[in-house]
């Protein structure tokens, strides 16, 4: 009996130190990526918002990446989820999010599910998410993932993310994950009027370009460029 306690305490004890351990390297993580966004805009008052930071502080990233890992979790670049897609950087995560400029009562469109790890910070942010996959056992473990980590204000499907999910629109954001060669239209028709989306667009061996697209009160379509970036590519019949 005295050695089943013994093994017990031991075990909550080990779990306890890595629930330490995982917790200072999601802090630092944090400080790399503001860091991060200082070099990246050149000056130094240029920081994520609090909001952004608070849910990139929450959201346990070990939990969204396979165990072996676990241990680069909090480190500030993109790792493996198996296949050939990839969790992306944290700093690209904190941008892109930043970039919808997300309210409390908005609804989210999410394409390319991967891990669930951006679906998961975008649910501390806004009202609900949509999000799609294509690749099903990603689709599977994402929608697993989720509901036992309490994302209740998550909902997936496994279809073709180039067409948007018509039945949810419009939508006050949308969040590409991986690269399509262009903006997909039906992503732009179901853009709410004031709405904002987030897009890295060119192909796997040419350099993309991340780009946000505000579509006006008016229905006038924006186009910004914001930074260069790697994605895979966005998949399907397209």
């Amino acid at each position: 009996m005295k050695y089943f306690v013994c093994v017990f305490l031991l075990l909550a004890l080990t779990a306890h130190a890595d629930d330490t351990d995982y917790a200072s390297a999601r802090m630092a993580m944090l400080t790399e990526v503001q860091n991060y966004a200082k070099l990246a805009r050149d000056t130094d008052d240029a920081t994520f918002n609090d909001d952004v930071m608070r849910a990139l502080a929450t959201v346990e990233r070990h939990e969204f990446v396979p165990e072996s890992e676990k241990p680069f979790a909090y480190e500030n670049h993109p790792l493996p989820i198996g296949h050939g897609q990839t969790i992306s950087q944290p700093y690209i995560v904190a941008l892109m999010t930043e970039l919808i400029d997300a309210k409390p009562d908005d609804v989210v469109l999410e394409i390319g599910t991967g891990s669930g790890y951006q679906a998961a910070i975008l649910a501390k942010l806004v009202n609900h998410v949509y999000s799609i996959e294509i690749i099903e056992a990603l689709a599977d473990q994402a929608r697993e993932r989720l509901a036992r980590l309490g994302y209740d204000n998550v909902t997936t499907k496994l279809s073709d993310g180039y067409y948007g999910w018509e039945e949810h629109a419009p939508f006050d954001a949308i969040v590409v994950t991986a690269a399509p060669s262009h903006i997909p239209p039906p992503l732009i028709q179901q853009l709410k009027p004031g709405g904002r989306l987030v897009v890295p667009v060119g192909g796997r061996f040419m350099t993309q370009q991340l780009l946000l697209i505000e579509k006006t009160e008016d229905d006038e379509i924006i186009t910004r460029q914001i930074a260069a970036v790697r994605f895979v590519p966005l998949t399907g019949k397209h």
